[in-house]
């Protein structure tokens, strides 16, 4: 392909990544480093028959005057990054010093808000992405064994998660675990255990959700691997058959080297997706036990006091990190890539 060509080809895409993903990129940068600027209140004194009283009041024209002069906001820098809302880099060096254990450090620092998020998002990430991969490649192989009249039938039922809109599904489930719902009453009955209730626990509902990202998202790896499973070299795995090989080593030695590629795909469209985990923790109403770091942005937005600068920051620590996770998969496929070239 010509370069001129290329290029052509190439523009929207790259004019679409500039204005959706680049732009809104800096744009974040830019407020997380800068903070709005504070009213400029004034004094007046009043007088009267019973005396003089000072009344504070905002000044608007001054307050308007810096806004203007000023749009960004005052520039904090890494302020914002510090602060104990974030990185709490004065209270992290506070316990190191004053525990005497890691277990007692660990706990001190899960007390505070961005580290208490980044626990479960990491949880759930790292719980959730293996797990969902694993049973899309099972439910791959099934589907794949199956008589060509089922496979259909069994394939529509296998995407019904998918289909199902996150926060729809999650409130369907929410409402199947409560005391009064389906599920909810069934595992009071095999506790036996009448006062038993997920949303209570702080573990039971991490289990909840995190059951609840494999559910839904399991169905994108079936579909992402059942698709290479129709291009598995037929002639390899009939040698391996003549050989004598069982199915699972069949599965083993044959069919995973085969769709490694495709494991990797999902891996990194999974971590990016689990890393905002957001829709299951509103939808089971679990704030009360489990917070993200997209559920820290969202409630940074929706405060009464819409904390801009704030979320910002959030954001490009959840950027980063993404970045930090997606790495060695990256490093690994470029690895992949050159020793094939």
């Amino acid at each position: 392909m010509r370069h001129s060509t290329f290029f052509w080809f190439f523009l929207p895409t790259g004019l679409a990544m500039l204005l959706f993903i680049a732009f809104p990129i800096v744009s974040v940068i830019s407020q997380s480093v800068f903070t709005p600027h504070e009213a400029v209140f004034v004094e007046s004194e009043n007088c009267g028959p019973f005396g003089c009283t000072t009344e504070t009041t905002i000044d608007q024209d001054a307050t308007a005057a810096l806004r203007e002069a000023k749009p960004l906001g005052q520039f904090v820098g890494l302020q914002i990054y510090l602060d104990r809302g974030h990185l709490a880099t004065s209270e992290v060096a506070a316990a190191w010093r004053s525990t005497d254990s890691m277990g007692a450090f660990f706990k001190t620092i899960n007390n505070l808000p961005f580290y208490r998020a980044m626990g479960f998002t990491l949880t759930y990430t790292f719980t959730v992405t293996p797990l969902l991969i694993i049973l899309g490649f099972a439910i791959a192989v099934a589907v794949n064994s199956l008589h060509r009249h089922l496979k259909g039938l069994v394939i529509f039922f296998s995407l019904l998660p998918m289909i199902v809109t996150p926060l729809i599904g999650s409130l369907i489930l929410f409402w199947m675990v409560d005391s009064r719902g389906v599920l909810g009453n069934f595992l009071q009955w095999m506790a036996d255990d009448p006062d038993l209730s997920l949303k209570a626990s702080t573990g039971l509902t991490w289990i909840m959700l995190i059951v609840y990202g494999v559910w839904h998202s399991a169905p994108f790896a079936f579909v992402v691997f059942y698709a290479g499973l129709q291009t598995l070299p037929q002639d390899t795995l009939e040698s391996s058959r003549i050989d004598g090989a069982t199915r699972w080593q069949q599965i083993r030695y044959v069919v995973i080297p085969h769709i490694m590629p495709l494991v990797t795909f999902v891996a990194l469209i999974q971590i990016m997706d689990n890393f905002r985990v957001l829709e299951p923790i509103i939808g089971f109403n679990a704030e009360a036990h489990a917070r993200s770091l997209s559920w820290i942005i969202l409630n940074d937005l929706n405060g009464e006091t819409q904390l801009l600068s704030s979320a910002a920051t959030t954001s490009v620590l959840t950027i980063l990190g993404v970045s930090i996770l997606l790495s060695p998969v990256l490093v690994r496929t470029w690895r992949d890539f050159n020793s094939k070239a």
